[in-house]
């Protein structure tokens, strides 16, 4: 395999924390690569009024694979207070960089695996008819499109006349006739047909490369009836190159029943960028929580793995570190089966199990107890004792 170089994105919080961890893992697993650092966050939005800088952009044209570990996101209001004093009432707008790095490059395959680990003692567990319990094992993998939808970014608070006069000549529009602009906040859902196709063939190409029976789309075409309905639609047409593959169909809604009712029972799940997050977030609940969390957002040239929890600041500072480390050390096994390196991919998944399985490392998250200074005094491991394990089951 060619030696590869990866831009290494820490960014806020804890991302700083369980980053390098992930690149000790990959290693201790005999993956080779150079890493070079590039500044993306909330401090340098204060610093530069800019959370993704150009730098950081050209770092990736150039180098076309970035680990990333958490980002600081705040409301509006707050974002611009925050600017340092030469920036402020400039016009700056903040602007979230992963969802920018995810438009910019068009990562629009977004994956997020959520697997039940044997053993570990955040697994979802249901009552049986005879009043035991019982632990389905869930095994779903989440292909969320990543780069339209609520999340493109097309909004406004107060819209300008040529957008409320558009808005107007929609006969549903007529309730909100007698609103002042300046009183409305409008948010666009827009769905292309080429970003339903790219999305929905790749949930049903991973279906069929990894032996899945079922494809559910999860959305809400009963209400959204163009957009969720365009999503079903090319589904549809997706599913005739796939005949040894079901296509299933669910509502949002529905769905956040039925995953705690059967988990085990959906294998690919494809939805729009909104519910995509919504429903892995979901399933990740269902199998440890977002410290077991990892994802990829890819396009045709770039591509960018990162664990879908946040930047947790609280837990930033201890000393030492307690967060839980495998959702970062799960997406850089993502990263690796993304450019071929699919043994030690295999291999760092393994040993994160059979971690997870003998129990005797545990993060304070898996030990059930508060996160804080105390964690580590009640017998929780740190992040890099946990991380020393999973390095130890691949020797």
């Amino acid at each position: 395999m060619a030696r590869h170089t990866i831009v290494s994105m820490p960014g806020d919080g804890v991302g700083a924390v369980v980053l390098p961890e992930a690149i000790r893992v990959l290693e201790a697993a005999g993956f080779k690569s150079d890493y070079v650092h590039a500044d993306i966050g909330w401090e340098f939005w204060i610093k530069e009024g800019n959370p993704l800088p150009d730098r950081t952009i050209e770092l990736l044209e150039k180098h076309k694979l970035g680990l990333f570990g958490a980002i600081t996101s705040k409301p509006k209001p707050q974002a611009s207070s925050e600017l340092s004093p030469e920036l402020q009432g400039k016009g700056l707008v903040y602007y979230s960089p992963i969802v920018t790095m995810r438009q910019r490059f068009n990562l629009d395959i977004c994956i997020r695996p959520c697997r039940s680990f044997k053993g570990n003692p955040l697994n979802f567990i249901r009552r049986t008819a005879d009043g035991g319990f019982e632990e389905p094992m869930v095994d779903t993998v989440i292909f969320r499109q990543n780069t339209e939808g609520m999340y493109a970014g097309v909004e406004w608070t107060n819209p300008p006349a040529n957008v409320h006069e558009a808005l107007a000549s929609h006969p549903r529009f007529k309730k909100f006739a007698d609103t002042p602009p300046d009183e409305l906040a409008i948010s666009t859902r827009i769905f292309t047909r080429n970003g339903c196709r790219r999305i929905v063939t790749a949930a049903f190409e991973y279906a069929r490369k990894h032996g899945y029976k079922s494809v559910t789309v999860c959305e809400k075409p009963n209400v959204l009836r163009e957009t969720s309905g365009m999503m079903e639609e090319v589904a549809c047409e997706v599913q005739k190159d796939f005949p040894e593959i079901q296509h299933w169909s669910t509502n949002i809604d529905a769905q956040m029943m039925w995953l705690t009712k059967s988990p085990e029972d959906y294998g690919v799940i494809v939805a729009g960028n909104l519910f995509g997050d919504i429903v892995s977030d979901a399933f990740a609940g269902l199998t440890g929580g977002l410290g077991f969390a990892c994802s990829g957002n890819i396009g045709d040239k770039v591509a960018v793995f990162e664990p879908t929890h946040g930047s947790a600041p609280k837990y930033a500072e201890l000393d030492p570190p307690i967060v839980n480390p495998a959702a970062m050390i799960l997406t850089g096994a993502m990263l690796l089966d993304h450019i071929g390196e699919t043994a030690k991919a295999n291999a760092v998944r393994k040993a994160v199990s059979t971690v997870v399985e003998e129990g005797k490392v545990r993060t304070y998250d898996m030990m059930k107890i508060r996160g804080g200074s105390d964690s580590i005094a009640k017998g929780a491991a740190s992040t890099s004792d946990f991380a020393d394990a999973v390095i130890a089951k691949l020797g």
